[in-house]
């Protein structure tokens, strides 16, 4: 049974031609493994593991009390943009004792989503800090599941965004919203390709 938001096992059109490593990061809970699902065109490769009395004390579930899994690796999901361009997404995990797997899942990436919750924005800085470090482009989606309390100028202030990188409101729970932020990142490689300077940093 398929995936809410997928549709089982779509076949890879024959007239693909371009295939883009995209990683999906940002802190525990922030909705990454529900983007991947909700957006992937595939049955995604999920590494959801029951949380246990094992992360208690050490993964602070306080803002994600409803929360009863977690990822443990990665997720991985596919979407076609267009007849050529293809997505194949990595939702990385949360969790601080899980990011040593980062570095590992940026190689090769071209672009990245940064997902973030305003009631945690500080939840978003080690990642922002390692997409610098490796000269990854990447957008900023504000993830609502909740009615926003601030704008996103306010958000771009709070995690000292420079003006170039995009922001973008979304809800990770809905195909559309999820599909809007992933152009958003295409678009983006895109401009900065045109321009020469893809692959350095955006800070």
């Amino acid at each position: 049974m398929a995936l809410p938001g997928s549709t089982g096992h779509a076949p890879l059109p024959e007239s693909a031609s371009n295939g883009l490593k995209i990683v999906i990061v940002g802190g525990f809970g922030v909705g990454k493994t529900t983007m991947v699902q909700s957006v992937s065109e595939i049955r995604p490769l999920s590494t959801e593991e029951t949380m246990t009395q094992a992360g208690v004390g050490i993964d602070d579930a306080s803002f994600v009390r409803h929360k009863t899994t977690t990822t443990v690796a990665f997720d991985f999901g596919r979407i076609s943009l267009d007849e050529q361009m293809v997505l194949y997404l990595f939702g990385a995990p949360g969790q601080e004792r899980f990011w040593f797997l980062w570095d590992r899942l940026f190689s090769g990436t071209l672009g990245a989503v940064v997902l973030v919750d305003t009631n945690r924005l500080s939840d978003s800085w080690y990642a922002l800090d390692r997409l610098e470090h490796h000269g990854t482009p990447f957008v900023v989606a504000r993830n609502n599941f909740t009615e926003p309390q601030h704008s996103l100028e306010e958000v771009r202030e709070a995690l000292d965004l420079p003006p170039e990188v995009p922001m973008i409101d979304c809800d990770a729970r809905k195909r559309d919203s999820s599909k809007a932020v992933l152009v958003a990142l295409a678009r983006y490689l895109y401009s900065l390709s045109a321009n020469g300077t893809a692959g350095e940093s955006t800070a």
